[in-house]
């Protein structure tokens, strides 16, 4: 009777510090992570991939965080973040450096860059005769109706002694290159996703990068922003988020091609030899000329803020200090 007391005992203790042990492990998987969510400039491509990788691979959950990547759906993405809609936002310069001069500033900010130079310019095609904003008098544009948009066009065809009053702006039909001799002459592509498509396609384009039309337009293109009060409030959650972004952009980097497999089972549907050819190219432009992931310069900002100023699309230049920090990153 007692060694089937001391066996029963035995098995009953063993089977408490089993349950204990899957307590404490219940436990740990249960620890709340901190819930982030980004709201993306448009659909799911390949300027975004790093954040998806890190996704994949957990590197925001290692970090503590939840986090959840939406498309924009009910206004502008630096309007949302502000509106707390977001906890992060991939959004651009031009639309940051507007919002915080506006009547009514947004209070938000940029922390990081995803591409170091601007990889996109004007297109046309490549047997139209038109090779340089000299050339776009009599012509039809079509773009998205950006309020920088029509100063870049007017500011490129200035300096080549063009009236832009003769350039016609329509919107785009989002036909993409196959608009082009048809229902336009000019559109604004990038390099890494339009131009590719394009080239894909058996279509051959004369490209007018803007960093080569003016050096003020060599601006970062898309960036990550967030709200004052997240900034202020929770820091150490910004660097965990901007640590392991930084991670999955570093992979995306090492190996561009599962990088894009990534990419792919998050937005499958795409045509993976696009995500690959466009990885490819992107590989070498996050972190083109800097050592550092996701770094930005004074100057750059200074240098297109004084753009917009001169061409009217802000009252005042606005100090690079107010529109982004780099305090986030490399913790």
């Amino acid at each position: 009777m007692k060694n089937r007391w001391k066996k029963g005992t035995a098995v009953w203790m063993a089977a408490m510090m089993a349950a204990g042990m899957v307590s404490v492990a219940q436990a740990e998987e249960s620890k709340e992570l901190k819930e982030v969510t980004v709201i993306l400039d448009y659909v799911p491509n390949t300027n975004h991939t790093g954040m998806y990788v890190a996704l994949d691979k957990g590197y925001y959950e290692e970090e503590g965080l939840d986090v959840e990547i939406i498309e924009p759906t009910d206004g502008a993405t630096a309007t949302l973040v502000a509106q707390q809609k977001g906890t992060f936002g991939i959004s651009y310069q031009e639309d940051v450096t507007i919002a915080l001069t506006s009547e009514d500033p947004l209070p938000v900010k940029a922390i990081a860059t995803l591409i170091q130079h601007n990889t996109s310019g004007f297109v046309s095609l490549a047997d139209s005769g038109i090779e340089s904003p000299a050339d776009f008098e009599g012509k039809t544009y079509a773009g998205w109706g950006g309020p920088g948009e029509s100063a870049v066009l007017e500011a490129c065809m200035t300096q080549a002694g063009k009236d832009f009053s003769k350039l016609n702006m329509v919107i785009s039909d989002g036909s993409g290159f196959e608009a082009l001799g048809k229902s336009c002459d000019v559109m604004w592509f990038f390099e890494a996703w339009d131009n590719i498509i394009a080239d894909m396609n058996g279509t051959e384009l004369n490209y007018m990068a803007c960093r080569d039309l003016d050096e003020r337009l060599d601006y970062y293109t898309p960036i990550i922003i967030s709200s004052n009060e997240v900034l202020e409030s929770d820091p150490e959650m910004v660097e965990a988020f901007l640590r392991a972004t930084e991670k999955g952009y570093r992979d995306a980097i090492a190996d561009p091609d599962a990088a894009a497999e990534v990419l792919s089972s998050y937005a499958p549907n795409y045509d993976i030899e696009l995500l690959k050819r466009s990885q490819e190219y992107l590989a070498d432009k996050y972190m083109e000329d800097t050592e550092v992931w996701g770094e930005m310069k004074d100057e750059v900002w200074d240098n297109y803020s004084a753009f917009l100023e001169e061409y009217g699309v802000i009252d005042e230049a606005i100090p690079a200090a107010e529109c982004y920090t780099n305090e986030f990153l490399g913790k």
